[in-house]
C-alpha cells in the first residue's frame, strides 16, 4: 500500500515563508483571464489575525451578465460541450494533477481566508476536492444512454444532454471541497459554469480556476465571479441564460434563490442547506470510546462550521454521564491556535460577527435552562477562537436543539428506547446527516430506514467517498452532489423516437 502524501512544510515559519512567496488573487476569473469589475473591492479578512489578506474586486449585475454571456459563448462554440467525453475527462484529470502539485499553496489560501488549520486544509479539504475532480474526470466517458424496447417497429433513444450555463453559489466553510462537489460534475456533463464563491473565501477557488486554464479548459467554460450575495448571487439566480442553479449555504438564502428563479426563467434550483444532525449512541456500540472520540470530532471539526456537524448527541440514559465525560475529555485535547501552526487542531471561527452569534447562542442556552458542562459563553481575548461547548439536560424543543448554530456547540439529549431515539432524532426541520452507534445489525437497519435524513452513518461519522450521493431532506435541501447522481441536475433528458417502418 502506498503511504499517503504529506506536505513537505512542517513548521509555522515555513508556511509563513510560503505566504510571502505566492501571488494572492485579487480579480475575477472570466473568459480565461483575470478581470476587474466595476464595483470596487472587498477586503478578505483573515480570521487568524484580523488582517486583510487581499482586496478582491466586487462584481455587479453587469459583470455577472458578462460572465454568463461568456460562458454561453463557450458552450455554443462546442470547444468543450461537443468535445469527446474522454477528452473532457482527461482535461479534468490534468486539472486535478495540477491542484495536487500546488496543494501547499491552495491549503495555505484556505487557511488564510477561512481559518481552517493548514494541515487539515491539506489533508482533508484539498484531498477531497482533488479526488472529486479526478473521479468525475474518470467517469466522463463511461456514462450510458438508454434504448428502451417499447415496440418492434421503432427504436427509442433516451439521452442526457448538457443544459448550457450552470450557476453555482458556494459557501465559506469548505471553499474548495464544496465547490468541487459541483464544478467537475457540471463540466464532465459538457456544461459551462459560473461560480460565485462566498465573499469571505474567494482566494483558493480563484487560484484553482487559473490552474484550470493550464489544464486545458477553454476560456469561458469556468468563470469565477466575486462579490456579495445580494449583488452577484441574486443576479446569477435571476439571469435568464442560467439554465440551472446549484447552491450550498443557509436555508434563508436558499429560499430566496427559489424566489429569484421563479421571478426569472423558472430555472431549477438545487439546494444543500443547513443541518442539525442527530448522533445516536446505544450502550451496545462496538467501541464506546471510539464513539465518544467521533462525537467530539463531529462537533469540533472545522470549529463546528459544518452542515453535517453532529450537534445533537442522543445518548441512551444508562450511559449518559460516562459517555459525556469521555466526549469532554476528547474535546479538551484540542490544540486551539494559529491555523498556520501544524500543531493546531482547531482554528478560529470564520469572521467576527459569526463568533458573536455563536456565543449569543451559548448564552441563550444557559438562559433556557440547559446545563453547561464544558466551555464558556465568555469571549476569548485571542481573537475569533471559541472553546468547544457541551450542554446536557437539553430540551428537545429548545432553540439549542432546533437551531443550527454552526459552531462547536454540542447539545446532549437522552433516550430510553429505540422509538424515543427516532422521535427525538426526527424532531427537527432539518434532515441532512445522522449516525447510529450499535452492535445490533437489525437495529442499525431498522433505525436507518426510519431516520429522516439524506445521510446515515453506522458506527462511524462523516464517512463516504465520491461514489455515493451527498444531500438532504426537509429544510436541508434537495438534490444530490457527488456520485453519478450528482450529474443528473446538470443534464436534460431527451427522448428520440425513430419509426422503422
Amino acid at each position: 500500500m502506498t503511504a499517503p502524501r504529506v506536505s513537505a512544510l512542517t513548521t509555522r515559519q515555513e508556511w509563513l515563508d510560503l505566504r510571502d512567496r505566492i501571488t494572492i488573487p485579487s480579480a475575477m476569473w472570466v473568459d480565461g483571464r483575470w478581470d476587474e469589475a466595476d464595483g470596487g473591492v472587498t477586503s478578505v479578512i483573515s480570521p487568524r489575525d484580523g488582517l486583510a489578506v487581499a482586496d478582491v474586486t466586487s462584481a455587479g449585475a453587469e459583470d455577472v451578465d458578462r460572465a454568463v454571456r461568456g460562458a454561453r459563448r463557450a458552450f455554443e462554440s462546442g470547444l468543450w460541450s461537443r468535445l469527446e467525453p474522454r477528452e473532457r475527462g482527461e482535461a479534468l484529470i490534468r486539472w486535478a494533477d495540477l491542484l495536487d502539485q500546488h496543494r501547499d499553496e491552495l491549503a495555505l489560501l484556505v487557511a488564510l481566508e477561512m481559518g481552517k488549520p493548514v494541515i487539515v486544509a491539506w489533508n482533508v479539504e484539498l484531498r477531497t476536492a482533488i479526488n472529486t475532480i479526478r473521479w468525475y474526470g474518470e467517469l466522463a466517458d463511461k456514462l450510458m444512454d438508454e434504448s428502451p424496447r417499447g415496440r418492434n417497429g421503432a427504436v427509442a433513444l433516451v439521452t442526457r444532454e448538457p443544459l448550457g450555463v450552470v450557476g453555482a453559489i458556494t459557501p465559506w466553510n469548505f471553499p474548495m471541497t464544496l465547490s468541487m462537489f459541483k464544478v467537475p460534475a457540471a463540466l464532465a456533463a459538457g456544461n459551462s459554469i459560473v461560480v460565485k464563491p462566498a465573499t469571505q473565501t474567494p482566494l483558493s477557488l480563484l487560484r484553482a480556476a487559473e490552474l484550470s486554464a493550464e489544464a486545458g479548459l477553454p476560456p469561458g467554460v469556468l468563470q469565477v465571479v466575486t462579490g456579495s450575495g445580494s449583488g452577484v448571487g441574486s443576479a446569477l439566480a435571476r439571469h435568464h441564460d442560467v439554465a440551472t442553479l446549484t447552491f450550498t449555504g443557509s436555508t434563508e438564502v436558499g429560499k430566496k434563490l427559489l424566489t429569484y428563479a421563479g421571478e426569472s426563467n423558472a430555472k431549477p434550483v438545487w439546494l444543500e442547506l443547513g443541518g442539525k444532525s442527530p448522533n445516536i449512541v446505544f450502550p451496545d456500540a462496538p467501541d464506546l470510546d471510539k464513539a465518544a472520540e467521533m462525537a467530539a470530532w463531529a462537533i469540533s471539526f472545522n470549529s463546528g462550521q459544518m452542515c453535517t456537524a453532529g450537534s445533537r448527541l442522543l445518548v441512551h440514559e444508562d450511559i449518559r454521564d460516562d459517555f459525556v465525560a469521555r466526549v469532554v475529555k476528547h474535546l479538551e485535547a484540542h490544540v486551539i491556535g494559529d491555523p498556520l501552526d501544524p500543531a493546531t487542531t482547531m482554528g478560529p471561527l470564520a469572521y467576527a460577527a459569526h463568533r458573536d452569534d455563536v456565543l449569543d447562542e451559548v448564552r441563550q442556552g444557559i438562559a433556557d435552562g440547559a446545563t453547561l458542562v464544558a466551555g464558556s459563553d465568555a469571549r476569548r481575548d485571542d481573537g475569533l477562537y471559541v472553546d468547544p461547548v457541551v450542554f446536557v439536560d437539553v430540551d428537545q424543543d429548545s432553540r439549542l436543539a432546533q437551531h443550527e448554530i454552526f459552531g462547536p456547540v454540542l447539545s446532549v439529549l437522552t433516550f430510553s428506547s429505540e422509538a424515543e431515539a427516532i422521535a427525538v432524532a426526527n424532531n427537527s426541520d432539518f434532515g441532512l446527516g445522522s449516525a447510529i452507534w450499535t452492535g445490533d445489525l437489525s437495529r442499525a437497519h431498522r433505525l436507518s430506514r426510519q431516520l429522516q435524513a439524506g445521510l446515515v452513518w453506522v458506527n462511524c461519522y462523516e464517512e463516504g467517498d465520491t461514489s455515493v450521493p451527498f444531500g438532504g431532506q426537509k429544510l436541508s435541501g434537495h438534490g444530490a452532489d457527488r456520485s453519478v447522481h450528482g450529474l443528473e441536475k446538470y443534464t436534460a433528458l431527451k427522448t428520440t423516437w425513430i419509426e422503422l417502418a
